[in-house]
């Protein structure tokens, strides 16, 4: 689910425009997964934009309250929403914490970096949603550390069936600033791509996984 159509469009515009999100259906990028794929997204660019990072950070403290109400703590996916989710609770005048991968291997074995009581409201920041696991493992470490996870924002997400499915199993409300539809969409209004490429980039979306297979 995105807030609106107005900041779905405006935020693809914008992280095309810094090549945040690059499409390159001629020569696919690969994942660390091993899939193929004609579009990478580094979301992290946006923090070297003053006026961009401000934009979001603004639109996701404005939607946060209004969506989930004001949670009593931030909390930023590392490593990639850090920097985003420190921006938004500062702006709303918020604790902030960040949720490791995994506890660390040393001193307190923390995995939940930062003061958090147990029942406190958390509205998790995260930069980009794919499949949706490690995101969900941020959730999981929150709720095992005693938070209660009010939902997630996300700047973008590729908008994968199976992330939809992911978090409707482990409960949790999610909001993106923009998707994959308002990328294209926008993406062939202002010509970054064809008809053709429009076409290559939906059927990846499809089944990204077998995508490869399916382009040969």
């Amino acid at each position: 689910m995105i807030f609106n159509k107005e900041t779905a469009d405006k935020t693809a515009e914008l992280l095309l425009q810094i090549n945040a999100i690059k499409l390159n259906p001629k020569n696919p990028f690969t994942w660390a997964s091993g899939w193929k794929s004609p579009i990478y997204c580094d979301n992290r660019m946006t923090l070297s934009f003053p006026i961009i990072r401000n934009y979001i950070r603004e639109e996701f403290a404005k939607n946060i309250e209004k969506q989930f109400g004001k949670p009593d703590v931030i909390a930023g996916v590392a490593t990639g929403a850090i920097g985003i989710g420190m921006l938004v609770a500062e702006y709303m005048g918020l604790p902030f914490v960040y949720v490791r991968p995994e506890p660390k291997k040393h001193g307190r074995q923390n995995q939940v970096e930062g003061f958090l009581q147990k029942g406190q409201n958390v509205v998790i920041v995260e930069d980009l949603i794919s499949t949706g696991k490690s995101s969900l493992m941020a959730v999981d470490a929150l709720r095992e550390a005693g938070a209660t996870v009010k939902g997630m924002v996300a700047i973008f997400t590729y908008g994968f069936p199976l992330a939809q499915q992911n978090f409707k199993q482990a409960n949790v409300d999610l909001i993106t600033l923009s998707d994959y539809d308002h990328l294209l969409e926008l993406a062939l209004q202002k010509k970054y791509i064809s008809e053709k490429e429009l076409a290559t980039l939906a059927q990846w979306n499809e089944n990204p996984s077998e995508w490869e297979v399916a382009a040969n």
